[in-house]
């Protein structure tokens, strides 16, 4: 790209960094962050092309200048914790809207062709779910309690094997975006398949309602974190194939580290889910109303923290700029 170009193209962006750089008010500590990122970045790439022209010594000054905000800045709150999942993340999440909505589609896609596979090969279920555990359901729902399987283990062992292991399947959704994404898609697929699979099982079965009011009690937390996994591995595998501006190098390390924000993010929520199934979905006698209000609730939990509060803190920083 000639100088020119790169000049154009990037000046308003500039300038508008320089303004809040100068600005005496407390920027957040994510937002200086990106700042700072983004104007190395520019400055890698002037060095690069254009060591000895003025821009390059602009950028300088201009990196210099957001490295002495974060440097006094550095004392950082001892609230750093609660400051990044009820500010900083949400806000940070809102770039990410697309990459969650696609994230969604891929899994709602999957979940239909699980389901329809099923109710077109009677023998599918078994080749998903594995023969020992469809005749275990099948021995449940002929003793009268089609969900015993969530009672079978001890609450608190229940609780942490389930945590441990959707933060592993998390963690293996967001690692797997190291190729291009698709094996993010693969995860996805995977997951999404047995769940269609799943609850047409039980809706052949005659047991539908029964089945979906006692798993989405977890299911609504635990799926919606596993497909906000997917997008955070669909964050990286966007990374490597359009790079933008960037190296390429440069564009995949910022992919895996906002990818990773994404990941820790949704540990809380994993731990919510696990609880949930180790110690609330084995109620299978509560009534109705309940499981509706807890899926309820849940499902708008995950819609305020990752759609509309990153929306409503977006608008609220453009009003204050």
């Amino acid at each position: 790209m000639r100088e020119a170009a790169f000049v154009k193209q990037n000046k308003n962006k500039w300038l508008k960094f320089e303004s809040l750089l100068q600005n005496k008010n407390k920027l957040q500590p994510q937002k200086l962050s990106d700042i700072y990122i983004e104007i190395s970045d520019h400055l890698s790439y002037s060095k690069t092309f254009y060591p000895k022209s003025n821009t390059t010594v602009y950028l300088n000054q201009l990196a210099a200048s957001a490295h002495q905000r974060i440097y006094r800045n550095k004392k950082e709150s001892k609230n750093r914790v609660i400051t990044f999942y009820t500010k900083e993340f949400p806000l940070f999440f809102y770039k990410f809207q697309k990459q969650l909505l696609l994230a969604f589609l891929i899994f709602a896609l999957f979940s239909a062709a699980g389901a329809f596979s099923a109710a077109s090969d009677h023998t599918f279920v078994r080749s998903i779910l594995g023969d020992a555990y469809v005749n275990m359901t099948l021995q449940n729902i002929a003793e009268g309690d089609p969900m015993a399987v969530y009672k079978k283990m001890a609450e608190t062992d229940m609780f942490l094997g389930i945590t441990i292991n959707n933060i592993r399947v998390a963690l293996i959704a967001f690692s797997l975006g190291l190729l291009a994404g698709l094996g993010t898609v693969f995860v996805l697929m995977q997951n999404a398949v047995m769940l269609g699979s799943f609850q047409y099982f039980f809706y052949d079965k005659g047991l539908l309602w029964e089945s979906a009011r006692t798993i989405w009690i977890h299911g609504t937390i635990e799926i919606s974190v596993i497909i906000i996994a997917g997008c955070a591995g669909l964050v990286v595998g966007r990374s490597m194939l359009f790079p933008g501006t960037y190296k390429r190098l440069t564009s995949f390390t910022k992919g895996v580290k906002n990818g990773l924000k994404i990941v820790i993010s949704t540990v809380p929520f994993f731990i919510i889910a696990g609880f949930l199934e180790g110690f609330v979905t084995r109620q299978t006698q509560m009534p109705d109303w309940l499981a509706i209000i807890i899926i309820g609730l849940s499902l708008t939990l995950i819609l305020f923290y990752y759609v509309f509060y990153p929306i409503y803190l977006h608008k609220k920083q453009l009003i204050h700029e």
